[in-house]
Order: C-alpha cells, then structure tokens, then sequence
C-alpha cells in the first residue's frame, strides 16, 4: 500500500494532481471545520444571549409583581369572590361559581401551605386582613408568581419561533411594563392563571410543532401533551378558556390537511399513517384536557362534602350528597288539606294573591280577565298561604301528597281558587293569566281549570311531597303550561310585584318552585320526628352534568349593568378602566389600567399586519412578488398565528350578552404583544426576494438576481441596528407610560389633585380628581 509520501516523490518533486486533489480536500475539510465551529461558537453566543436577557426580563418581571406586595392590606374588588371561594375550600363548605374550580383550588392550595383555616369569608371590600390575621400575602404570591412567569412565557414563545433578540424583548416588554397585567396578577384573582396557562399552551404547541419531521418521538409526545394539559388549565380556570382552544386547534386542523396532501414534499402518508396522526392529536388535545379538567371537578366535589351557601343552586338530590344538609334535615312530608307556602327557586318570591283586580286594560291596550291578581312576593306574609286541596274526595285527614298528583289550591286569606286560563299574561302575551276564582265557580263550569300536576325534579313514581327536599313544576293539567315568574315587576296597579304566568314552555328549568314550610303544623306532630339520615351518593358525572348546567346559565345570566363595565370595541384602545380600591384618608386608589403607550403601539401593529397583509395579496395579484420566500412564510405562519390567537381570545366577545370588563382583553394583549415584536423585525428586516419579479412596461418582466454575500451582510448589519434603536425606542416609551401610571396600579403613593388630572388622559374616571 502506498503511502501519501510515495505519490509525491512519482511526481518527481512536483505536486501531482492526486496530490492537490488531496490538498484541496483537506483545506475544504479544515475550512469546514473551521465555520463549522465558528458558527457553533456564533450559536452558543447567540444562545447566551437570549438566556441573559431571558434571566434579566424575568427578574424584571418578579420585580414590578412583587413590589409593595402586601398593600393595601384589605380586600380590594373581586377579592370578594376569590378570597372567599378560597376560605370555603379550606373549611369544605359547598359553594356555587360560574368558573370552574382549577384556579380557585390553587387560591385554597395556597391557603393551605401556610397552615390557613379559612375562618374569614372577605364579605366586603375594604375589610382588614391584619385584624382578621388573614395571610393575604401568601395568597397574592400565587398570581403574581403567575404573572412573572407569564412575561419569561412571551419571550420564550418570541425565541423559539426564531426571532431576534430585540424582537423577543420588545414582545416580552409590553407585557413586562403593561399596568394591567401587573395590577390584575398582584391581587387574589383568576387572571394570572388563565394568562400563564393560555401563554404556556401557545409555548407548547410551538416546541410541538417544531418536531413535525420527527413524529411519535418520545419529545414529539411530550410537547404534544403539554400543549394539551396547558389548554385544559385554561378552560378549568374559566370558560374563555375555549378560545384557547380553537386558536391552536384551527393551525391543528390546517395541519392535519397538509398531511393528508399525497403531493407533500415530505413523502406521502398512507392512510394508516394518517390516522395515527389524527388519532394522536384527538388524544393529546381533545381526550387528555378533558379528563384532567373533569379530574378538577372530582376534586372540587370531594373537598366541599358540607352544606354551604352553595346548596339553593343544586337540586335536592345533589344536596343530599352533603353533610349538614339543611334541607336533608328540615324536610316534612306534605299531606292533603296543609297550608303551604310555595317559593320560586332562582328569584324567591313566594306564591301570592291578594284582593285587587287585573286592570282592564294594559298598557299596549290588552284586555285581561280583570280577575284577582296573582303575584310574586318577596316577604313573608299570610297571603302567601295555601291550602292543597285533593282533586278527588278522600276520606279523613293524613293522606300524604306524592309526585304526580293532580292537586287545587285554595287562598286562604281571600277563599278563592287558583288556576290559570287562556288569557294572556301582562307581560307576555304568549303565557297564561294566573288569576283566583270563587269557590262556587271554582267547583262548577270551572272546575277543570284549577287543577295542577305536582312534578318532582327528578322525583320518582309515587315519591312522598316533602318541604325543601321536593323541588317540582306546578303543571297545569288541562293546558300543560308551567307557572313560572321572572324578575321583571309589575307596575303600580301591581305594587311592583312578581308577575306570575303560565310558561308554555315546561322543561324550562326557571319553571321549579318548593315549599318552605307547613305554618301551624302542630309541635307534637310525628311528621316533625327527625330520624337520623345518612348522606347520600350520586355518581360523579350526575353530579357534574348537574353543576355544569347550572354554571352556564347563571353565567349567561350576568346582563345586570355595573358602573366599570365597558364593552370590547373599547378595549383594544383602553378607553376606561376599572376602580378596584380607594383610601380616603390617603387619597390612594388602585384603578385597573393597561399601559397606554403599550396598548396603543400594540393595536397599531395589528392594524398595520393586516394593511401589509393586504398589500401583499393585491400585489401578488398583480404579478408583483416583492417578499422573500422565508419572509413571507414567517408573516404568514408565524405571525399569522399570533394575530389569529389575538382574534380568538377577542372577536367572541363582540356576541356575548353578558358583563364585560377590561379584563377580559389580557389575553389578547398578550397574542397583540407577540404580533407587535415579531412585525416590529419584520418591518426592519425586510428586503426584496433574491429572485423577486418587477413588472415593466408592456407586459415584460425583468429579474433581479441575488445580491452578492457582502451586501447581504451589510444590509443585515444594518437592519438589526436598526430593530435594536427601534426597539430601545418602544422599550423607552413603555418603561415611562408604566411609571407614570405605577401609582394608580400599586395604589402608592396618594396623588395630588393636579396629579390626578394629568393620568385622565381619555375616559379614565380617576378618583381624588377634585
């Protein structure tokens, strides 16, 4: 075998061509070598970086949530709630909320750890936790951890989807500096969690979707339930989670369709292929957030085993799963000729008649049967009182009232009878009249009309009546309509009270009613002996079918008016705020409000992303494809996806009927803020494509060939000097919009008057203005 030295001494001293063949190869390899380190050096460089500023903006970020932490020490807005769902955990007593339980459970883990019992129920704002020794510190710690988290969230979204570092740190500033995350994420309330957890889920699906080459990997499966566990914290905390969902299900499902493509560069799947794809993704983003957002509810439901306030929402059967039970304990079994008081489940009126009459005619000119009135009322009065009345004749006294019975009711007070009959209600000309009759009508020609079906909730064939423990539907039997009242009253001739009708509609759940109490029942009763009940069981998904219902519809249920409530067209450029807490002494006050300047520049770029997104489409119409490849791929993929999280988590607002504050635009501002850093770099970045096509006159094309490497890499200086000096610009103007703000959302120090004045920059209703 020849050695390297026997090929040089055949070329007679001179360098053959094996030899430099041999030379080039080595230099090529050293040369290789050589930028092969130089750019692993670069990389590592690059790396530390991201990691400095990383560890800066999240020090940064502890900094402004923790500062001044334990003022003001009392109850400050909707601590009222939190605080208190966080008490009732630690004592277990059943309570009733439209959100579900996951961030409420942190509030009462937090409680926990330092040892709390829960003993203060924060009923009002402006109660002391130092007197009522409440570790309220300890509480706030939970968000505002939260909310630092959140901002080190944003820039590692902004990193690892390949943008520069200025870019990164723009994003993560106007959250970092925003006054709204910092005053929502420093008090005992839920938006901190919902904020980190839908950052998290954004952070997750990005790392996923970076390993779509390398499917079904053990880091490919972690990502992908990451993503769906983050979502499921998001919907478990409040149910705008959902818009979380379909942000990252709709780039899902755009996916899925790319896969399915036979023409992929990829290679194509085959079916089976496919549905392994399809059936990992139903897996990790529909099958495992949902068993870990019901987990939640199996949870909440094991901790509040005692009866609570919660128990008027819940129907007899449920209530009988908790110890202590009120009306486990009070319920009487109800016989034929009693005196009972009936109450409207959801607006507790009780069932009343009195002597005046319907007037003749109402206000839109309807006749009505000018009988005696039938009401609402929200007292405890003997005109409440009726007797139940078999509508068959049975022998004696002691004959108890069971589910399905047909029944009449006779008013005491005015001997009348009730019924109901096709004349229209007062206020709804579609229900019926409820109205009392005398006793010779009542038991002659109109018989028929005053009788009614006693239907139990739930209530089994034959079930006994029984006070509390029965909730039913009073059916009228001859025209199936339900008696039901709503919150709107009566006019004058009405004294304000409680319209009563005839709801047509019987399996509406506002139709149940229960009876309070049997007056006059004699002390020595046997009906009023207590035999020692044991606590019931209901299985779980009964149980969480039941809760669920009653959740969205006393959420739909939110419309009342409140003095802080704004609606979403206001939000983007945070117009009003909100007044969470105020110290007369002081003049120190905490008014929920975004950083101006942050918000403005934020709403700015998502309209100037949708102007270039526009602008780009018409030219490509018209034969004009001014964009780098890469570049137009990053706007519309990358950024595209920010902006369609921004537009999930914010048009859905513009249908909903019910109260609306600020708040509720945090999680926009967040996808606004990855918008704003990842347009900032595209706009000084930007540069015509290397083969970009430019129409000429008469219909001729000319191309434009790749620039050389130098001017590539003068033109990339320049741009990144110019992304950093337009970031330190935006970075400067959040940090004074946030200072000049920070006494309003630290509630510290008092401001004088002219102070005051100068932070009323729009429609801010500031306190101490005068």
């Amino acid at each position: 075998m020849s050695s390297p030295n026997g090929l040089r001494q055949r070329g007679g001293g001179k360098r053959g061509a094996t030899d430099i063949d041999s030379t080039k190869a080595q230099d090529a390899a050293s040369n290789a070598v050589n930028q092969f380190k130089g750019n692993a050096q670069e990389t590592v460089q690059r790396e530390w970086d991201y990691k400095l500023a990383l560890v800066v903006i999240t020090i940064l970020a502890f900094v402004t949530r923790f500062w001044g932490i334990s003022h003001p020490n009392q109850v400050v807005f909707d601590e009222v709630h939190f605080g208190k769902f966080a008490s009732y955990y630690l004592q277990r007593t059943y309570f009733f909320d439209v959100h579900p339980p996951f961030g409420k459970l942190l509030f009462a883990f937090a409680g926990w750890l330092v040892g709390y019992d829960g003993s203060f129920l924060f009923e009002n704002i402006g109660d002391s936790y130092i007197t009522n020794k409440v570790p309220y510190v300890a509480y706030r710690s939970m968000p505002a951890m939260m909310g630092s988290l959140t901002v080190s969230a944003v820039f590692w979204i902004m990193w690892e989807s390949g943008y520069s570092l200025p870019a990164c740190i723009v994003a993560s500033s106007i959250v970092l500096f925003d006054n709204a995350h910092i005053g929502q994420t420093r008090l005992i309330l839920l938006d901190a969690t919902l904020v980190l957890f839908m950052a998290l889920s954004v952070l997750c699906y990005i790392r996923f979707y970076k390993l779509r080459h390398a499917p079904f990997g053990r880091k490919w499966w972690k990502w992908l339930l990451l993503t769906g566990i983050c979502m499921s914290c998001v919907i478990s905390t409040k149910y705008v989670g959902a818009f979380t969902f379909f942000s990252i299900g709709v780039p899902v499902i755009i996916d899925l369709w790319d896969l399915l493509d036979i023409n992929r560069k990829q290679g194509a799947l085959s079916i089976p292929e496919f549905g392994k794809h399809l059936g990992a993704r139903i897996i990790g983003f529909i099958v495992v957030p949902f068993l870990m957002y019901l987990f939640w509810f199996q949870v909440h439901f094991t901790i509040l085993s005692r009866s609570g306030p919660g128990d008027d929402f819940m129907t007899p059967e449920f209530q009988a799963t908790l110890s202590d039970n009120i009306m486990t304990q009070q319920a009487v079994g109800i016989d034929y000729f009693d005196n009972i008081a009936m109450k409207h489940k959801e607006t507790k009126v009780y069932l009343h008649s009195h002597v005046d009459k319907y007037p003749l005619r109402y206000e839109d000119g309807r006749i009505s049967s000018q009988g005696q009135q039938v009401t609402g009322y929200p007292h405890n009065d003997t005109n409440n009182l009726w007797q139940i009345v078999p509508s068959k004749e049975v022998e004696g006294l002691g004959h108890p009232v069971k589910n399905g019975d047909v029944v009449r009711f006779r008013h005491l007070v005015t001997d009348s009878w009730l019924l109901t009959h096709d004349v229209a209600s007062p206020y709804y000309p579609t229900n019926q009249e409820f109205t009392t009759v005398g006793a010779e009508d009542a038991n002659g020609n109109r018989f028929n009309d005053t009788l009614f079906e006693i239907r139990i909730e739930n209530g089994k064939s034959n079930q006994q009546f029984k006070t509390m423990a029965s909730h039913f539907k009073l059916v009228h039997w001859p025209t199936k309509v339900a008696m039901w009242t709503h919150t709107t009253p009566l006019p004058d001739w009405g004294y304000k009270q409680a319209e009563i009708n005839g709801n047509k509609n019987i399996v509406q759940s506002s139709n149940i009613w229960y009876v309070e109490e049997i007056p006059g029942l004699p002390a020595d009763s046997p009906r009023l002996k207590k035999e020692e009940r044991k606590v019931q069981s209901m299985p779980f998904l009964k149980k969480y079918f039941e809760l669920q219902r009653a959740m969205f519809f006393h959420n739909n249920a939110l419309t009342s008016s409140h003095p802080y409530s704004s609606f979403p067209i206001q939000w983007p450029f945070l117009l009003r705020g909100v007044s969470f807490w105020t110290e007369n002494e002081t003049r120190q006050q905490i008014y929920f409000l975004g950083n101006p300047i942050g918000w403005w520049i934020a709403s700015s770029i998502l309209a100037v992303f949708s102007g270039i997104i526009l602008a780009d489409q018409v030219s490509i119409r018209r034969g004009v494809d001014a964009l780098d490849k890469r570049a137009r791929s990053r706007l519309y993929n990358s950024t595209g996806f920010f902006f369609l999280t921004w537009a999930a988590h914010y048009i859905p607002f513009f249908i909903m009927g019910r109260q609306l504050f600020l708040h509720h635009y945090l999680p926009a501002h967040l996808a606004s803020a990855l918008v704003a850093g990842a347009l900032i770099e595209f706009i000084f970045n930007i540069e015509p494509s290397e083969a970009a096509t430019f129409p000429k006159e008469g219909g001729k094309v000319i191309t434009k060939g790749p620039r050389s490497r130098p001017i590539r890499e003068r033109i990339a200086g320049q741009s990144l000097l110019a992304t950093w000096a337009a970031s330190g610009v935006v970075i400067a103007a959040l940090v004074w919009g946030f200072w000049f703000f920070a006494p309003l959302t630290y509630g510290t120090p008092g401001l004088t008057v002219p102070e005051v004045q100068s932070r009323k920059w729009l429609n801010y209703d500031l306190h101490f203005a005068k």
